[in-house]
């Protein structure tokens, strides 16, 4: 282990930071990859600054582009180049149930390219909804609300401080964790009004939750900004929990870390103060 250098692709990100963090802790050197306020400047549009972010590297933490769909072939790319730099194993950050993901969207690609490669391991960590969605921009508090369509279904939310968790582990111990699919949710599955009660509850004042339609929704988020082409994404996340197919709980992160996952009630009072300053 003395010898080993990993790299944490979205390494200011949310699972990526922790990970970074987590990887130093345990006397791992690590190399943090990001367009901005990284170690080492990494941009899936620039091949080059791939060469130089995997230069002695020997394990990678994989995060794709995004907000993006398709990117099957800048990730073929670049993981022919870490086979060349000598990477050993690659931790995949996907998503709960990647193999169902419709067509138009490349992260099963990314899986399937990772399983026909043989000079390196991997693991594959299928993450359900982060619970940081409601502290960031993704889900915001809007006049006291939450606003997001979910027609009555459930998804076990998971901190990404447990996916940081898990993915230490794979990257500690490759060779325990290799060829693994890691479906990874929080202890419990939760609608979106549960989510804003419990949120109100921590907050100190009510949260109302407002179950909008989806294509208004969808239609929103690329107003806003977010690419045309990311709608089937938004669909397809969305869907699965409106259908009844959300994430469930699945004791991955018990099984790999040892220790339970966070609760949103746990992860609602750690992050009070967001909220409280919503308006």
């Amino acid at each position: 282990m003395t010898n080993t250098t990993t790299l944490v692709l979205g390494g200011t990100g949310r699972t990526g930071s922790a990970l970074a963090g987590r990887l130093e802790e345990r006397g791992i050197t690590t190399r943090t990859a990001a367009r901005n306020g990284a170690d080492v400047r990494f941009d899936w549009d620039d091949p080059a600054t791939h060469r130089e972010a995997l230069a002695g590297v020997d394990r990678l933490y994989l995060v794709t582009p995004v907000p993006r769909v398709a990117y099957a072939h800048q990730v073929t790319g670049f993981l022919d180049l870490a086979e060349k730099a000598g990477v050993r194993h690659v931790t995949f950050l996907s998503a709960y149930n990647a193999d169902r993901a419709p067509a138009g969207i490349d992260i099963a690609a990314v899986e399937a390219d990772l399983a026909g490669r043989r000079t390196f391991t991997h693991s594959v960590l299928r993450a359900a909804w982060v619970m940081q969605n409601f502290t960031d921009d993704h889900i915001p508090l809007i006049n006291g609300a939450i606003m997001v369509p979910g027609g009555g279904g459930t998804e076990a939310f998971v901190d990404a401080d447990d996916i940081a968790a898990v993915a230490v582990e794979t990257l500690l111990d490759p060779a325990a964790h290799a060829g693994a699919r890691y479906s990874l949710t929080g202890p419990e599955a939760l609608r979106f009004d549960e989510v804003a009660s419990l949120i109100g509850a921590v907050r100190g004042e009510p949260v109302a939750y407002h179950d909008l339609d989806q294509d208004a929704w969808i239609g929103g988020a690329i107003a806003a900004g977010m690419p045309a082409d990311y709608a089937v994404m938004l669909r397809w996340l969305t869907d699965a929990i409106i259908s009844g197919n959300g994430s469930v709980p699945t004791g991955d992160v018990e099984k790999v870390t040892g220790r339970r996952p966070i609760t949103f009630r746990e992860f609602a009072e750690r992050n009070a103060h967001v909220w409280r300053r919503a308006t």
